[in-house]
C-alpha cells in the first residue's frame, strides 16, 4: 500500500511541543499479579495531560496519535520487565486514524525495534464527539484484531460509550468509567448498572476492566460483582516515565469480605 493511501500523512500538521508518558498499572486480581500499564500522556517534565491535549490542533490530531504509540512502546520496551511482559495499553483517536492498516506502519515500526510483541498491546479509544461513521471503526477494530492488538472501549457508560456501541461491534475488552465506579459501594444504582453491564459482557465473551476505583469498598464491591481487573489509585497513582509500586499487596487482599 502507497503511503498515499493515508491522507493524515500527506495534510497532518507536525507537532510543535514535546510530551512524554505515565505509566499507571492494570491489575488482574485472579491471578494476583500486574495485568499490565496503561500510557498516560504527559508533559515534559511531568505535567498533567490538559497541558499537552490542549495544545494539540484539528490538524495535529494525526501526528500526535502516531507519535503517542511510538512513544509509549519506546518507553514501556525499556521500563517493562524481562520475560513476559505485561500489557501496554495504548489510548487512540478514531477520527485520528484515517485508513487503518496503512495508520498502522509507525506502530508496527516501533514495535519491531523494541522487539515488542503486538499480542502484549492494546489499543483503547474513547468517543469525545459521536461516532458518525460506524463502518469505520469497526473496520479499525478487525485491522487491529488481525494484527494481534488487543481492542478496548474506555470510559463504558459515560458519554457517546455506552451500549450502542456494543450492539455495532465488540471489543476484546470494555472498561467501565470512574462515574460508575464513584461510591458504587453505597449506591444501588451503580451496582445494579455494573451488573447488568456484566452480564451483556458475559454474554458477548468481553472483559470488563474496572477504572479509576479509588477506595478499599469501592474496590470490594466491584470485586463481589465480578470483575477481575482494576486500575485505580486504590492501586497505584500513574508514575511519571516509571513504573509505580502498587500501594496494596495482592496476596494480602481479604477475599472473606467478598464471600
Amino acid at each position: 500500500m502507497s503511503a498515499t493511501a493515508c491522507p493524515g500523512c500527506q495534510t497532518s500538521r507536525p507537532l510543535d511541543f514535546e510530551f512524554s508518558m505515565a505509566f499507571q498499572p492494570i491489575v488482574d486480581i485472579n491471578s494476583e499479579r500486574v495485568w499490565g500499564y496503561e500510557a498516560l500522556v504527559r508533559g515534559i517534565n511531568g505535567e498533567g495531560a490538559y497541558s499537552i491535549l490542549s495544545q494539540v490542533s484539528a490538524e495535529q490530531k494525526y501526528r500526535f496519535d502516531q507519535a503517542c504509540r511510538t512513544k509509549a512502546i519506546a518507553l514501556a520496551a525499556k521500563l517493562f520487565p524481562a520475560g513476559e511482559l505485561p500489557h501496554l495499553s495504548i489510548n487512540f483517536l478514531p477520527n485520528a486514524v484515517y485508513e487503518p492498516s496503512a495508520c498502522l506502519r509507525a506502530t508496527l515500526a516501533a514495535a519491531r525495534k523494541s522487539d515488542f510483541p503486538l499480542t502484549s498491546i492494546m489499543f483503547e479509544f474513547t468517543e469525545s464527539e459521536e461516532l458518525t461513521d460506524v463502518a469505520h471503526l469497526r473496520n479499525i477494530i478487525c485491522e487491529y484484531r488481525k494484527m494481534g492488538f488487543i481492542t478496548a472501549i474506555d470510559d463504558f457508560g459515560a458519554g457517546y460509550a455506552g451500549l450502542g456501541l456494543l450492539a455495532d461491534f465488540q471489543p476484546d475488552l470494555i472498561k467501565i468509567d470512574m462515574k460508575l465506579v464513584r461510591g458504587i459501594d453505597t449506591s444501588r444504582a451503580r451496582q445494579a448498572i455494573v451488573a447488568a453491564t456484566l452480564f451483556v459482557a458475559r454474554e458477548l465473551g468481553i472483559t470488563v476492566l474496572a477504572e479509576g476505583v479509588e477506595t478499599a469498598a469501592e474496590f470490594m464491591a466491584l470485586k463481589a460483582a465480578g470483575v477481575t481487573l482494576f486500575q485505580g489509585y486504590y492501586f497505584a497513582k500513574p508514575a511519571f516515565e516509571t513504573l509505580p509500586a502498587l500501594m496494596v499487596h495482592l496476596q494480602d487482599i481479604d477475599i472473606q469480605r467478598v464471600a
